[in-house]
């Protein structure tokens, strides 16, 4: 089974670089159909070069002012990935959902085949959207974007441990978990030895300018682990690369 989990960045196309951060910081307000296309194209052969079984995806567009009306997960929906769903990251009752930056705001994944899955809500935050997916009958899958805020954060790991205490079986957490403050943060999820983390904290995963740190994270049963390996991919559209989660058929 191979798991491919990402940060489209909205498809704005800004690399991380100071450069294309100041210079093209008006996409944050609008972009062209036609740049997002592009942008959507590159994620399409990044799909085609690793062949995932499943995309978990954060920072999506459903199709807003900003984005030109564009629908980003339709227009990554293919005869390869012909399952799909996405849901605004705010949560059904947020009025959030309906300010003019924070309009079509999503998540969501694609998949080759149909998957059971849930929408879950943190308590805490802005940015409440957990997904849940049922990639097997004892092995549950969990993606979120979480808080830029530390204190928000923080409870909402707290929250995510609570999940993972009640959730039987195998589990996998992916995440951009915006650990500003280093890994330390991780201790809810993983002090009680049920979660692990894949990443070496060595290799960055998000970039601003010349800082570079580890934000995108995967975490999972240690009774997983030994048969999980997990890959950092470039994305040269976004500031956040990619992870790539291979797991033995044997596990």
């Amino acid at each position: 089974m191979r798991i491919l989990f990402a940060n489209l960045g909205y498809a704005t196309g800004i690399n991380g670089s100071l450069r294309q951060h100041v210079g093209k910081a008006f996409r944050h307000a609008l972009q062209s159909k036609a740049m997002q296309n592009r942008v959507l194209e590159q994620f399409k052969a990044i799909l085609k070069d690793n062949d995932p079984d499943l995309a978990c995806i954060v920072e999506l567009d459903q199709g807003s002012v900003h984005s030109a009306f564009l629908n980003q997960m339709d227009a990554l929906v293919c005869a390869l990935y012909p399952v799909s769903d996405v849901a605004g990251k705010y949560g059904p009752n947020s009025p959030l959902s309906k300010l003019p930056f924070h309009s079509g705001k999503s998540n969501g994944f694609l998949a080759k085949k149909r998957l059971l899955f849930k929408h879950l809500y943190f308590e805490h935050g802005t940015k409440r959207l957990l997904y849940q997916i049922d990639l097997q009958p004892n092995l549950t899958l969990f993606f979120a974007h979480f808080s830029l805020q530390r204190k928000v954060r923080a409870m909402q790991f707290l929250e995510m441990g609570r999940i993972v205490k009640r959730t039987a079986g195998q589990i996998i957490v992916f995440g951009d978990f915006n650990t500003l403050s280093g890994l330390g943060e991780l201790a809810p999820l993983v002090a009680d030895e049920r979660l692990v983390l894949l990443n070496s904290p060595d290799v960055p995963t998000f970039r601003f300018h010349r800082w570079q740190t580890v934000l995108d994270l995967c975490l999972t049963s240690p009774s997983l682990a030994a048969s999980c390996r997990l890959h950092v991919i470039d994305q040269p559209f976004s500031d956040h690369d990619a992870l790539l989660l291979d797991i033995d058929a044997a596990f």
